[in-house]
């Protein structure tokens, strides 16, 4: 069998995204509760925050977590952010004030911080590059599963045993992802000792400038992520959904259903088209959002997001690494997922903050992020017209 040939569905893959399921299921498994329960500690002004802070410390760790990916391994820091949510799950029942909880969501952030920048890079060493879409969407595939499950199972959880048994099994959860990660062998070739100057984050650690392309497309689609981690769970409620996590169910079982091909095609077909498709179809769905006043509508527009997202996260990725250097993969990656911690962050602040508990407020915010969405449109067909210049040039 020839290396074009071989699956890539090897032992490591496969439990790479078993890893990443019970990850993306533990911290998730919260989002769809934390705005009531914040809301019942006399902290409900601050629900913008429940997002926007988890994402700010994803985004300040994100440096670290790609210097340390390139330099010390990706496995042990991918066991870092699990870590950090088996604590995190295990201290919200004791830090109950508004400050305690405000201050483990800073906390809970560097899980996202340091995982999935790892992991990334990890996928990018077993998987040959022609076949990088492909893997990353059947691992983003996997890390959906979680983040459809965890709502529901979080919310399920909640109504028959409460909220803090909810944490804690959002921390075995993490448990058992860690666990699978120390058992996988390292894949960074020249893998150093740690040490301080690790941590010490120059100017030139921050960002890798040669993905801002993919980092500003990143930045702009995800401020709609935002909006629905803050607000959706209030708007289900409002339409008359017992179970808030249903509509996380419904937008990633359609993302999973569209990963199985998605990247595939921006294998074959380039990335720009298919980060195209799914910026349109992604505005389409905020506006269904925005128009549905039922449990029907609610839904449909949670798949038409589900199909919007599965398309343009393992184009981005796969994007992203096309874009970078080998030997600066972490810090790639890392870029990228600055970029989408800062477009979460700023939807949920800016979102939650107009909001302000006014439930009529929700289509309003909607609509006008569909706008953000065109302006990421644009920015993708202007860089697709000078990259063509280019080309054309250099010919």
């Amino acid at each position: 069998m020839s290396q074009n040939e071989k699956s890539i569905y090897t032992l490591q893959f496969i439990l790479l995204c078993l890893s990443s399921l019970l990850f993306s299921s533990s911290f998730n498994m919260m989002i769809p509760e934390l705005p009531n329960y914040l809301s019942s500690l006399g902290g409900a002004e601050y629900k913008g925050l429940i997002i926007s802070l988890f994402t700010l410390t994803a985004a300040i760790s994100r440096p670290f977590s790609g210097k340390l990916t390139d330099k010390w391994g990706r496995v042990p820091v991918m066991a870092i952010g699990s870590s950090v949510c088996v604590v995190c799950g295990f201290l919200y029942p004791i830090l109950s004030s508004v400050s305690g909880f405000l201050l483990l969501r800073l906390v809970h952030g560097f899980s996202t911080g340091f995982k999935p920048t790892s992991t990334s890079a990890y996928v990018a060493d077993i998987i040959p590059q022609h076949r990088w879409g492909e893997a990353l969407g059947m691992h983003g595939l996997c890390f959906s599963i979680g983040g459809a499950l965890g709502p529901a199972l979080g919310s399920l959880i909640v109504n028959l045993y409460g909220i803090n048994i909810m944490f804690y099994c959002s921390s075995f959860l993490a448990f058992f992802s860690i666990i699978i990660v120390m058992n996988m062998k390292e894949t960074l070739a020249t893998k150093e000792k740690l040490n301080r100057s690790m941590f010490i984050i120059g100017r030139k650690d921050i960002v890798d400038k040669n993905v801002f392309p993919a980092g500003i497309i990143t930045f702009l689609s995800y401020t709609a992520f935002g909006l629905i981690l803050t607000l959706i769970p209030d708007w289900s409620e409002h339409v008359g959904a017992t179970n808030k996590g249903i509509f996380f169910t419904a937008f990633t079982v359609a993302s999973v259903l569209v990963r199985f091909g998605a990247g595939k095609v921006s294998d074959r077909h380039g990335r720009p088209k298919v980060i195209l498709a799914g910026l349109i179809i992604t505005a389409f769905a905020l506006f269904v959002i925005s128009e549905g006043r039922d449990i029907q509508m609610l839904l449909v527009g949670a798949a038409i997001y589900g199909i919007g997202t599965g398309i343009l996260s393992p184009a981005v990725s796969a994007w992203t690494i096309d874009l970078s250097n080998p030997d600066h993969r972490g810090k790639a990656v890392a870029t990228m997922y600055i970029s989408m911690e800062l477009g979460i962050g700023c939807g949920a602040l800016l979102g939650g903050s107009y909001y302000s508990d006014q439930i009529m407020r929700i289509p309003q915010i909607m609509k006008f992020d569909i706008l953000i969405l065109v302006l990421g449109i644009v920015y993708l067909l202007y860089w697709a017209k000078i990259t063509r210049r280019k080309s054309k040039n250099l010919a």
